[in-house]
C-alpha cells in the first residue's frame, strides 16, 4: 500500500504549523508596534480581564482622554470595550493570552458599561466624573465647517447600507437554492459594503454582535447558539462545504442588516464621530485583524481589508477637506499615509485578485500592520488641528 496518504497528511500537519507560528510572529510584531506606539503613556488604569470578568468590575476615572491598561489573565483571546447603551465608544480586540494592550479614548462624563472578555460575560461598569479637560474638549468641535463631510458620508452610509442588504438577499437565495459555488461567491461579495460602513456599524454592539461575531469570543465557539451572521455563514460554507442548515442564519443575516441600514439613516453624526471613526478601524487593523486574519475559514482577508481601506479611505478624504486649508503639512502627511497602506495591498494583488491569506507571510502581514499603525498615528492628530475653532 502507498504512504502517500500518510506523507499528505504529514505535510498538512507542518503547514499548519508554520501558517500557525507565521500568525504568532505577526501578532507579535503587530504587539510591539503597538506598545512603542504608546510608550511614554501612563495608564489611568489596568483593567485584568479573567475568563469570567473585568477586574475591576467597576472603576471611575476624570473625564477628558484617558488610558487604560487591558491585561488578558484568561486563556482565551478576548476583547474590551467601553459602550454607551449599545454604542461602542472604544476597543481593542483580540489580546491574546498573557499579552497586554493600551487603548486610549476621549471620554465625556457620564455612566459606560465595559464589555469583559467572552460576549457571554457580565459587564462592568465605568463612570466618568465631570473635569475641566472634558469640559474644554466638549467646546472645542464647532459644526459648520463639518456639515458637508457629514452629510456626505451620511450618503455614503445609505448607499453601502442598501448594498449590504442587496448582497445578503443574494446570498440568502444562493443558500436557499443549495448552490453551494453560488453561495462562497455570494458570501465573498456580501462581505464588502459591510466592511466599508464598519467603522460605525462596530459602534452599534447589538447589531454587530449578531452581524459580525467571531466564534473565538463566544463561549462554546463554533457551537455557541450566538454564533450568527457572516461568519456562521461562512463556517458552513468554507469549513463545513455544505448550504444545509443555513437558510435561518442568511434569513437572520438579512433581518439584521436590514435594522442596521435603518439604524445608518438615523444614526447621530456629528464632528467627534467623523474624527474617530477612521482611527479606531485602521487601529483594530492593525493591531489585530491584519496580524491574526479574519475569515478563518473562508481566507479572503485581503478582499475584506481593501474594502476597509475603502471606508477610512472615504472618511480620511471628508476630513481631508476640512485639515487642507488649516494645516497642509497634516494632509500631506495623510495622503501619503494612506498611499502606503493602498500600494502595501495594491503590491498582494495577483492578477485581478488577492491570494488566500495563508499565503501572505509574516513579513508581509507586518509591513501592512506596520503602515496601518502609521497611517492611524496620522489620523489621531487630526482632532487637535481640526477639532478647535
Amino acid at each position: 500500500m502507498s504512504d502517500a496518504p500518510n506523507r499528505s497528511i504529514y505535510w498538512a500537519v507542518a503547514a499548519a504549523a508554520c501558517l500557525a507560528a507565521a500568525g504568532g510572529g505577526a501578532f507579535w510584531y503587530a504587539s510591539v508596534k503597538n506598545a512603542e506606539a504608546t510608550r511614554g503613556q501612563k495608564a489611568d488604569r489596568v483593567v485584568t480581564i479573567t475568563a469570567t470578568a473585568c477586574e475591576p468590575m467597576e472603576m471611575t476615572v476624570p473625564g477628558g482622554r484617558r488610558t487604560f491598561e487591558i491585561v488578558n489573565a484568561s486563556d482565551r483571546p478576548i476583547e474590551w470595550e467601553i459602550l454607551d447603551g449599545v454604542m461602542v465608544l472604544a476597543e481593542r480586540e483580540n489580546i491574546a493570552p498573557g499579552f497586554r494592550a493600551t487603548l486610549v479614548a476621549q471620554l465625556q462624563p457620564g455612566e459606560y458599561q465595559m464589555a469583559c472578555g467572552l460576549l457571554s460575560n457580565p459587564r462592568g461598569v465605568l463612570k466618568v466624573t465631570p473635569s475641566d479637560e472634558a469640559a474644554s474638549a466638549a467646546s472645542e468641535v464647532t459644526l459648520r465647517k463639518f456639515l458637508g463631510p457629514l452629510s456626505e458620508y451620511r450618503v455614503y452610509l445609505v448607499m453601502q447600507g442598501n448594498a449590504a442588504a442587496s448582497t445578503a438577499q443574494a446570498l440568502r437565495d444562493a443558500v436557499a437554492a443549495g448552490d453551494l459555488a453560488a453561495a462562497q461567491a455570494a458570501w465573498e461579495a456580501a462581505r464588502l459594503p459591510y466592511r466599508r460602513i464598519e467603522p460605525l456599524a462596530n459602534r452599534l454592539s447589538d447589531l454587530a454582535n449578531a452581524i459580525n461575531p467571531q466564534a473565538a469570543y463566544l463561549a462554546e465557539r463554533e457551537s455557541d447558539p450566538g454564533f450568527t451572521g457572516y461568519h456562521r455563514i461562512e463556517y458552513g460554507l468554507f469549513a463545513q462545504n455544505t448550504t444545509e442548515g443555513l437558510l435561518p442564519h442568511a434569513d437572520r443575516l438579512l433581518s439584521d442588516l436590514e435594522a442596521l441600514k435603518a439604524r445608518m439613516r438615523e444614526a447621530k453624526l456629528d464632528p467627534q464621530l467623523l474624527l474617530s471613526l477612521p482611527a479606531q478601524m485602521t487601529a483594530q487593523l492593525a493591531q489585530s485583524q491584519v496580524p491574526a486574519g479574519e475569515n478563518s475559514y473562508a481566507g479572503n482577508d485581503l478582499d475584506d481589508f481593501a474594502a476597509s481601506v475603502e471606508g477610512i479611505g472615504k472618511l480620511a478624504g471628508l476630513l481631508r477637506t476640512v485639515v487642507a486649508p488649516v494645516d497642509a503639512g497634516l494632509d500631506a502627511d495623510l495622503g501619503a499615509a494612506l498611499d502606503k497602506v493602498q500600494g502595501d495591498l495594491a503590491a498582494l494583488k495577483q492578477g485581478d485578485g488577492y491570494p488566500p491569506y495563508a499565503d501572505v507571510t509574516r513579513e508581509q502581514r507586518a509591513a501592512l500592520a506596520a503602515d496601518l499603525t502609521a497611517l492611524a498615528g496620522v489620523l489621531d492628530r487630526l482632532p487637535a488641528v481640526i477639532g478647535v475653532n
